[in-house]
């Protein structure tokens, strides 16, 4: 190779040239080209909008028709009855129950288990011995099923003398029996504790990745500036620990307000209606008593309340985000 072919390989392009070769391009496409572009593009949405429509609009859409019925799933005689069903819910004690006792738990487990899991991030996050150990003890309990942990824990709260706890409480203190599960306000405070038991090492390990990604630099320089632990922990720390923070209470308000397993193994709903959930009194109004009419109905409203709480919990925490970072 010659130094002018050298030369003239190595000059930078005419001004224009870039403009003239898309052009040419598009002129080579077409006007269509673009468009069979963007239909390829679309044509990949359509399993997913097709799965979408059978697995949701559909059965949604059965949903409301049935609240409005007073279709028993038995018979194929069905009345049209309008806003009974919606009126039913509002009266029946034992649906609002669930409402409240629903609410209750969502917003106790998001509180508590962001409250525990963040700090037990941060203390797993330190060069300690058996430091994978013990991440892999806080996990451990996220790994049985919820209705399992039900099980055992309405084993150990058993609200009789023969009861775990209660047996180390006499054997202990000398205490009675102690009706972890037979009192109302113990069997609410027992379920919660026992949600956030189960999940508060799988959301420190969510945390714990995050924690992983910050560059050590950061806390040398606040070091050096002269900033204390607690102030490393509020300025740096939770302040890049709010896209971890979102997921987290995203998951879990999302599944406190869809729980069903853990209250109903541990406590059966019991006593009376005051640890019974909106999914089980859609499953025992529905199939149990043969009222799929209100049972539809509550699930209708169910779904719009959790659609509302999602959307807004999202708004927020997405402007918290923003603000702090």
């Amino acid at each position: 190779m010659t130094l002018a072919t050298a030369s003239a390989s190595a000059a930078p392009p005419r001004p224009g040239a870039d403009a003239r070769t898309g052009s040419a391009r598009r002129r080579r496409t077409g006007p269509s080209g673009g468009w069979r572009e963007a239909a390829a593009h679309q044509l990949f949405l359509v399993p997913v909008a097709a799965v979408f429509i059978v697995l949701f609009v559909i059965p949604l859409g059965q949903t409301f028709y049935w609240s409005l019925t007073d279709f028993t799933g038995y018979s194929d005689d069905v009345t049209f009855v309008g806003l009974e069903n919606y009126r039913t819910i509002l009266s029946d004690a034992s649906m609002t129950a669930g409402l409240s006792f629903t609410l209750l738990f969502a917003v106790g487990t998001t509180l508590l288990t962001t409250v525990i899991a963040i700090p037990l991030a941060v203390a797993l996050n330190q060069r300690l011995i058996g430091r994978n150990f013990a991440r892999s003890l806080f996990f451990f309990p996220a790994i049985p099923s919820m209705a399992v942990l039900g099980l055992v824990w309405g084993y150990i709260l058993s609200p009789l003398g023969s009861g775990v706890l209660n047996s180390v409480l006499d054997a202990t203190l000398g205490v009675g029996p102690v009706p972890w599960l037979s009192d109302a306000t113990l069997a609410k405070l027992s379920v919660v504790l026992v949600g956030v038991w189960g999940g508060a090492g799988w959301h420190a390990v969510l945390y714990l990745a995050y924690l992983q990604t910050i560059p050590a630099e950061y806390y040398e320089v606040a070091t050096i500036d002269g900033a204390g632990a607690r102030q490393r922990f509020l300025h740096i720390t939770l302040p890049l620990l709010m896209p971890a923070m979102v997921i987290s209470q995203f998951l879990l308000m999302t599944g406190g307000l869809k729980v069903f397993d853990l209250p109903y193994t541990l406590t059966n709903g019991g006593p009376g209606f005051a640890t019974q959930t909106i999914t089980q009194s859609i499953i025992v109004s529905g199939v149990g008593q043969g009222r799929y009419g209100v049972a539809s109905a509550l699930a209708v409203l169910f779904t719009l309340a959790v659609a509302a709480l999602s959307f807004s919990q999202l708004l927020i925490s997405r402007r918290i985000e923003r603000r702090v970072l």
